[in-house]
């Protein structure tokens, strides 16, 4: 079941209940203090956002297909298509209605992958 409620300290937005696991979307100001320290990543419609380009669509693939497994396995699933080289993401905890730190942990994961790949 999951259940939110405004969070009035401030801090967060929004708490949510996910498995009994408390997700905090961050804020505005908190949410530029964690792109900034994201290379490459941005805000686009609410959104983490990044595209990653490979060499050819066998590595584009293969980062997709790496990334698939750690992906499930944190059940935390992003937007992401592929067109040949490139491989566009969007991240964002739909429960919070925004960004959380289950996002920025998915981006960092996949930053790791791409730079493997490169």
């Amino acid at each position: 079941m999951h259940t939110c409620a405004q969070k009035s300290n401030g801090i967060f937005n929004r708490v949510c209940q996910n498995g009994g696991m408390a997700v905090n979307r961050y804020t505005e100001q908190e949410l530029q203090s964690v792109v900034s320290k994201l290379p490459g990543w941005v805000i686009r419609d609410g959104k983490l956002h990044r595209e990653f380009q490979f060499s050819d669509f066998a590595h584009a693939f293969g980062f997709m297909a790496t990334a698939a497994v750690l992906i499930e396995k944190k059940n935390h699933h992003p937007e992401w298509s592929n067109v040949y080289n490139r491989v566009r993401v969007d991240l964002t905890t739909h429960d919070a209605r925004g960004v959380t730190h289950r996002d920025v942990e998915l981006a960092e994961i996949l930053d790791k992958i791409a730079a493997k790949l490169a």
